[in-house]
């Protein structure tokens, strides 16, 4: 939108309250329309918005303030709107858009398709999520819908273009605009905002109606006021709003009386698990979708906030840090722990999106959680066969772990589950897991390509099989022992060649034997799991970008602290030792089964290596800084045998070629590997992570030695492995800056 140009040149808003006062008032003052007229059934109000500037002409008519707008925007009651749309038909130009801002979608598209037989393609139902409990022109706040969320719900005909258009209307006034469905809409809503409301209605009719009602409303704390609040909402609004979404609200209130009914039988048979199980559960899931949805407040399927890193090139990198925990790990000290006979304690879990969504998953099955705190967290388990059906889909975010660990866990519980991931996730193959699963009893339905979701039919019987696995890979790999867990007889895994080996050791530390025989591991299914503590190690998978990191930078000199240090993961401190890397290990020891060392890492003259292909496997994570590492090397350096690289969170081997190439850098890409060139200068430029976390840390390492800023685009799942990055990675000496909504790990 240039200055000369509105985005449109008459905008109508029909009924001049709060919310189309508010919109009146905001397209005016960012000069979004040429004019707004305004008209409402109160003929004072519009006299009065003139008056007060929120809008520029009153109508002597609905008919009058339609003819001749290019946006005609519907701010009446649900009940009012079909009466509104019959008198607006004969008028209303076949090029205008029409839009509504009511709470409730079906019912609008419902009178439009009544009124006109259809629902016409210059249709577009909208929805601000704001308000206030004040009503009336005089209300009218241009700056209500800064910072909130607007949802349109467009049919399938509306033309894309006048979609950008009213969106671009609405983001003009400073908000952030969503698509979905209008059923789905309407189900959201009806849990997110219309239940509330009903429940402070009716909790503060239930205490006006008690003796002791003075004092009850004398001595309400901030709690109570803060949620009844909404309780002076306009009743009239709110009336049509329940009865014009019916079968939403309906099943909601179901759903929550139900589960009412149920804290209630708790507290009067005095059942403190029961409490503790839902409270910690719910007080989890506020935190953990709270941040999850960046403060969303509602579940979309659009992308993720957007993150931008810029980089600096930086000087030595120093000090003495430790990286978050292992994520691996800390994903099978839930899953084990839920499962075990008594109360597993966790130190050092990660806090990353990736395990909180398993944490979460197990929350939705039953499973008493406390924490996380400062990466202690407390299970409550549940026994082998403890788990209980969730309510809906188990969303596990980006991560390909717990998405195929779950399947093979979930393969042979008695109840059906459904297993969804974020966009990246779902691209990402599963049928590596489903089947040999199916080859052993489970029944699994996947999408196109064995894509997720996957859906999970219970009650099946599982036998052990032996399986021997045409790629290695450790979530393979641990999928099927798992499973192997609940499944009739042995089931044993041979893998081509070593893969990380955490979920054998930590069942051993949870006291299930599991027979290790060469490049073969078995389990009996059967057996049972014994709580116990678990200290997970740092990640070294978030320590390889400061190991590179010091290793390119002059002068640098890092220690990095309590590494895990698993020999199945030991890959990147063995190719870098062999690019000539000055890693140094110190106090190694063993802790919960795993061993851990102290790292220090010194500057280097690094050189170009074949890399070995038995090492490709464990380091498997680590090569997108490995790329960068041997673009700062001397000489060339070869990968081979990495096809696996290419179903990452994204295809890691063609994404770090285009962003070298974005920098410079010239490399040849193969099927299953890349030739990098050493010693070509890194330049500065804009590089696309495809949402990929290690894609971005890595070129954050670039810019170590880059000629100039490099600006790295789609950060935002960089939370999911490694929270903080940014704040340690400028502690260390790297010069990083982090565009985009709360930043890039909150």
């Amino acid at each position: 939108m240039s200055d000369s140009q509105p985005l449109f040149k008459r905008v109508a808003v029909i009924g001049l309250g709060l919310i189309g006062g508010s919109l009146a008032a905001a397209i005016r003052r960012n000069g979004l329309a040429g004019t707004v007229i305004g008209v409402d059934k109160r003929h004072e109000e519009p006299a009065l918005g003139k008056q007060l500037g929120v809008i520029d002409e009153v109508a002597g008519s609905v008919e009058e303030a339609v003819t001749g707008a290019d946006l005609v925007v519907l701010a009446v009651p649900v009940k009012a709107t079909r009466d509104v749309l019959q008198k607006i038909r004969p008028v209303l130009s076949p090029d205008a858009i029409l839009t509504d801002v009511g709470s409730t979608k079906t019912s609008f598209v419902n009178d439009v398709k009544a009124v006109f037989g259809e629902l016409p393609a210059n249709v577009i139902p909208g929805h601000p999520i704001a308000g206030s409990e004040k009503s009336g022109i005089r209300a009218a706040n241009p700056e209500l819908f800064a910072n909130h969320k607007v949802i349109l719900t467009p049919g399938d005909v509306v033309p894309e273009a006048q979609v950008r258009k009213l969106s671009a209307l609405w983001e003009g006034c400073g908000a952030t605009v969503l698509t979905m469905s209008v059923a789905y809409h309407d189900e959201v809503l009806a849990a997110t905002s219309h239940l509330p409301h009903l429940i402070a209605f009716s909790l503060v009719d239930t205490l006006a109606g008690e003796d002791e009602n003075l004092d009850i409303f004398r001595y309400a704390a901030g709690g109570f006021r803060d949620f009844t609040r909404i309780a002076a909402s306009d009743p009239v609004m709110w009336h049509d709003i329940f009865l014009s979404n019916k079968d939403a609200v309906l099943r909601v209130i179901d759903h929550f009386s139900r589960d009412l009914d149920r804290l209630r039988s708790a507290i009067a048979d005095q059942d403190s698990a029961t409490l503790l199980q839902v409270f910690s559960r719910a007080k989890a899931a506020r935190e953990h979708f709270s941040k999850m949805l960046s403060g969303q407040a509602y579940v979309t399927k659009n992308p993720q906030k957007q993150v931008t890193f810029r980089v600096q090139p930086g000087g030595p990198i120093t000090g003495d840090i430790r990286v978050p925990g292992d994520k691996s790990i800390s994903h099978r000290s839930i899953m084990l722990g839920a499962l075990a006979d008594g109360i597993t304690e966790v130190k050092g879990f990660l806090e990353g999106e990736d395990s909180l969504a398993t944490l979460q998953a197990f929350r939705d099955m039953g499973v008493t959680i406390e924490g996380p705190n400062h990466g202690y967290v407390r299970i409550h388990g549940v026994g082998i066969r403890g788990l209980q059906a969730p309510r809906g889909p188990l969303y596990l975010g980006n991560s390909g772990t717990a998405m195929r660990l779950f399947s093979g866990l979930l393969a042979a519980q008695s109840f059906d589950s459904e297993l969804t991931g974020d966009e990246s996730l779902s691209k990402r193959p599963m049928g590596r897991v489903a089947d040999p699963l199916r080859a052993m009893g489970a029944i699994i339905e996947t999408a196109e390509g064995g894509k997720p979701p996957l859906k999970i039919r219970g009650g099946q019987a599982l036998t052990g099989i032996h399986y021997d696995m045409p790629v290695a890979s450790a979530q393979v790999k641990s999928c099927l022992l798992l499973a192997g867990l609940y499944a009739d007889g042995l089931t044993s895994v041979t893998e081509p060649a070593p893969t990380r080996d955490h979920t054998e050791r930590m069942l051993e530390g949870f006291g299930y034997h599991v027979h290790r025989d060469s490049a073969t591991a078995s389990v009996a299914g059967g057996g049972q799991l014994t709580a116990t503590e678990i200290d997970v190690p740092a990640d070294i998978s978030s320590a390889a970008f400061f190991l590179v990191a010091a290793s390119i930078s002059p002068e640098s000199d890092l220690i990095l602290r309590h590494v895990g240090m698993n020999p199945t993961r030991m890959g990147v401190v063995t190719i870098l030792r062999k690019m000539g890397a000055d890693i140094e290990v110190l106090d190694e020891r063993i802790i919960g089964g795993e061993p851990v060392a102290d790292l220090r890492v010194r500057s280097a003259e690094l050189s170009g290596i074949d890399i070995p292909e038995d090492q490709v496997p464990l380091a498997i994570d680590e090569f997108p800084v490995l790329f960068i590492a041997a673009a700062c090397a001397k000489g060339r350096t070869v990968l081979r045998g990495a096809e696996e690289l290419r179903v990452k969170e994204s295809d890691r081997i063609q994404v770090m070629a285009d962003g070298l190439e974005a920098l410079g850098v010239e490399t040849t890409v193969t099927q299953d590997g890349i030739v990098i060139d050493g010693g070509q200068p890194i330049g500065q430029g804009r590089v696309n992570s495809h949402g990929d976390h290690r894609i971005a840390m890595a070129f954050s390492v670039a810019s170590l030695r880059a000629g100039g800023e490099i600006e790295i685009t789609d950060c935002a799942n960089v939370a999911t492995s490694f929270p903080g990055f940014v704040e340690l990675a400028c502690k260390t000496g790297l010069k990083v800056e982090s565009d985009g909504p709360e930043g890039a790990d909150e």
